[in-house]
């Protein structure tokens, strides 16, 4: 191994589970669960695998704003059906990814896909919030629906993988996201016995969360599935090798050195901003849906 290793701070098992509508069974690794510092990811919910019963009537949550951050949703098991206020609906199934800027507001529900919902069956999704600087946290709502074909991806030397580049870049593959700062968001899917190296900024916040199997890091700590891996602030050098067929999350980012108000689907800089916030959802400039 290099010198230079982003050592592990923390292997966290996931926190007890709460339910979001009736749709998302979540473990908040943060910042509920554990205070960790990860700006410009502001939460991370993890849905881990579990299998949902037939029904008719679809499970999720209904319609509830957001202003001053972005909502990515990462599908590995199941279908999420989802409409906004801006007009932007559709499905996201495993592999593909939803990220939304909600910025200025925007109103958003999100529930099972109804196919999915009348078959049942196992259901495996990530949803983050990435915080927006100040001057963009304002802007216009925009929408990424990105499917899985279209992800960017670098295939690893002797078939230990693939590098799913959802954000920022790896070894020259760009992701296929784009972004207010800077952050790399990938999934590894590797296979048994493969490796894969990682080079990221020593003062970027970076953590892994372990979807499936089980991997090894820098020759050292091990880390299972449903666990979180939050690196420290040195260092720029991470290897992986699976130790079963393993799919990791890979979240890196830039900090967002700015105060931060946050009051449930609101994430501002001060609290005259969070009043204004509330305000304006309730005089409906968040537009419409039903």
């Amino acid at each position: 191994m290099k010198a230079n290793i982003k050592q592990v701070s923390a292997v966290l098992s996931a926190p007890a589970p709460h339910m979001v509508g009736d749709g998302f069974r979540v473990h908040n690794f943060f910042p509920s669960g554990y205070k960790l510092k990860m700006s410009p990811f502001f939460l991370l919910d993890y849905n881990a695998k579990i299998t949902f019963s037939a029904r008719n009537e679809p499970r999720g949550v209904d319609v509830h704003p957001h202003r001053g951050f972005e909502t990515v949703t990462i599908a590995y098991h199941g279908a999420v059906a989802h409409h906004d206020s801006a007009g932007n609906s559709g499905v996201i199934y495993p592999g593909d990814v939803q990220w939304m800027t909600a910025a200025g507001g925007i109103l958003h529900k999100e529930y099972h896909e109804s196919e999915f919902s009348k078959k049942g069956g196992e259901f495996q999704m990530v949803q983050l919030w990435v915080n927006l600087p100040a001057k963009d946290k304002m802007t216009r709502p925009k929408y990424q629906g990105i499917k899985h074909d279209e992800i960017a991806k670098h295939i690893l030397a002797k078939q230990a993988g693939t590098i799913e580049v959802i954000a920022g870049e790896y070894n020259g593959t760009k992701g296929s996201a784009s972004t207010f700062t800077p952050i790399n968001v990938y999934n590894a899917r590797l296979n048994k016995g493969g490796k894969a190296n990682f080079s990221l900024p020593e003062n970027f916040n970076t953590g892994f969360v372990i979807i499936e199997g089980s991997i090894k890091i820098n020759d050292n700590e091990t880390a299972n599935a449903n666990e979180f891996v939050q690196f420290k602030n040195e260092g720029t050098e991470i290897q992986i090798e699976a130790l079963e067929n393993s799919v990791v999350l890979v979240l890196s980012g830039k900090p967002i050195n700015e105060p931060i108000a946050q009051y449930g689907p609101f994430l501002m800089n001060t609290a005259e901003e969070i009043q204004q916030a509330i305000s304006d959802y309730n005089q409906g400039k968040f537009g419409y849906l039903e």
